[in-house]
């Protein structure tokens, strides 16, 4: 065989890898809203398939209904079931966790999931799942930052008169089941089976995907601005005690590497394999 037969080889098998390569990108914060993915703004798209994967970092929004999916959502989902990709997401603050916790609990990729759809797909708190050779730890949840008018309760006698006092004022507020569930922050059955997860991986995984951030990236993004929680101070616990190549996370409405490992993103899509 000549020299440049072996040098075609050599460039095809190259180019059959490339090919052949899962991609994995990863964004922020949705809240029902997929513009982002739309193919003339994504259009690295159009070489993927149901075996790459495109991953959000909470506040999908999806599952957001009272009781059931919406017109809009129906469409959204099947929306992004027909991509030529599969969805991922772990959950934010800003989701209807009654109906998110009503979905029945799979196994994908070695944690547990909740499937919307086949292939929009949730990844649930505390989970290590392996994707290509690579291991993502996975920890859904924040505190609501928009609440400063508080949490109304739907059953209580002054109900009407407490929201039509707030619907004048300029304070944001939640109703508890409707727009806001404690849900949001982890139960310690959940942070403990993180625990136990990244114990089986000798506390060391490539990819740490969260909504929220540990409470000293916070407070490098804000100073005084957030309030540490038993969600930040757990994720602290994990960034302290745990070796990754990068942690992704939302919830702050912003695009920033806040150093070189922790990157805080919004509406932009990333490429990490």
């Amino acid at each position: 065989m000549t020299v440049f037969e072996w040098k075609d080889i050599i460039v095809a098998t190259n180019y059959l890898q490339e090919v052949l390569k899962i991609m994995i990108f990863i964004t922020g914060d949705c809240h029902l809203d997929y513009g982002r993915f739309k193919t003339r703004i994504f259009w690295e798209q159009k070489e993927m398939t149901k075996e790459d994967y495109v991953i959000i970092c909470g506040d999908f929004g999806g599952v957001w209904n009272k009781d059931k999916e919406s017109r809009e959502e129906t469409h959204l989902m099947d929306w992004l079931e027909e991509k030529p990709f599969t969805t991922l997401f772990v959950d934010g603050n800003h989701e209807n966790f009654d109906r998110l916790d009503a979905y029945p609990v799979e196994e994908w990729h070695g944690g547990k999931v909740h499937k919307i759809r086949a292939s929009v797909i949730h990844l649930m708190r505390g989970q290590v799942f392996e994707i290509d050779g690579k291991s993502f730890f996975t920890f859904g949840g924040a505190s609501s930052h928009d609440i400063s008018g508080g949490i109304l309760e739907p059953d209580d006698p002054d109900f009407r008169l407490k929201k039509k006092k707030l619907d004048m004022g300029y304070r944001p507020y939640r109703i508890n089941h409707l727009s806001w569930w404690s849900r949001e922050l982890p139960t310690e059955e959940e942070m403990e089976e993180g625990r136990k997860n990244l114990a089986k991986y000798n506390h060391t995984v490539d990819y740490v995907v969260t909504h929220c951030c540990a409470t000293s990236t916070q407070f490098l993004l804000g100073g005084s601005l957030y309030k540490a929680d038993v969600l930040t101070d757990y994720l602290e616990e994990i960034r302290q005690n745990t070796k990754f190549k990068n942690w992704f996370f939302g919830h702050y409405h912003d695009n920033q590497n806040v150093n070189t490992e922790e990157i805080l993103l919004y509406e932009q899509i990333i490429r990490i394999a």
